[in-house]
């Protein structure tokens, strides 16, 4: 199996099939904390609904088209990391995350993200990577703040989560930026 060690605790890896009872569980037990920002979780109601998602992720890692990764802090899943979109016409990568909220805190989120901009930089032509958060989503929003990302603005009504509408901020972070400060915090 391919991961990448982040650290004695976090790894990151490809989502497969044979995570989906795991996955399916964590989305389960955290619907109220991700239901906020989230609008897909009613669609998610088994873990074969969670199998059919992993099983469409890969085919669109195949057709080069999204990088859909499992999050692992000491061997449990604790959240997904997924590059949704790849536009290769444009040469930019799509970031989305979440975290089951009793993993929140631990700068979990914060270390994944840095690993998968530097495979994103070096692995791909990318010369963006962009993460749009939900304006009030406070903790989404350090991600990319941290990490050197700039925020490039806010889209009005951009996401229907269930009975309202959300602005997002828009980061994105060069490939020059990175290059220059790659030993970013």
């Amino acid at each position: 199996m391919f991961y990448r060690k982040i650290d004695n605790d976090l790894k990151i890896g490809l989502s497969l099939p044979q995570y989906a009872e795991e996955m399916f569980a964590l989305t389960d037990r955290n619907r109220r904390h991700l239901r906020a920002w989230l609008p897909w979780l009613d669609s998610i109601q088994k873990p074969e609904d969670t199998k059919s998602f992993i099983q469409l992720q890969l085919k669109r890692f195949a057709d080069g088209e999204a990088m859909h990764l499992s999050i692992f802090f000491k061997n449990d899943l604790a959240g997904v990391l997924a590059y949704n979109k790849l536009d290769h016409l444009n040469g930019i990568g799509h970031l989305g995350y979440w975290l089951g909220e009793e993993y929140v805190g631990k700068g979990i989120m914060t270390k994944s993200v840095r690993e998968v901009i530097d495979l994103g930089f070096t692995n791909w032509p990318l010369q963006k990577i962009e993460i749009h958060c939900a304006v009030d989503n406070l903790k989404s929003r350090a991600i990319p703040e941290k990490l050197g990302f700039q925020n490039e603005g806010t889209i009005r009504r951009t996401a229907k989560v269930y009975e309202s509408y959300q602005d997002h901020s828009v980061y994105g972070l060069l490939r020059e930026e990175y290059l220059d400060n790659h030993n970013l915090p």
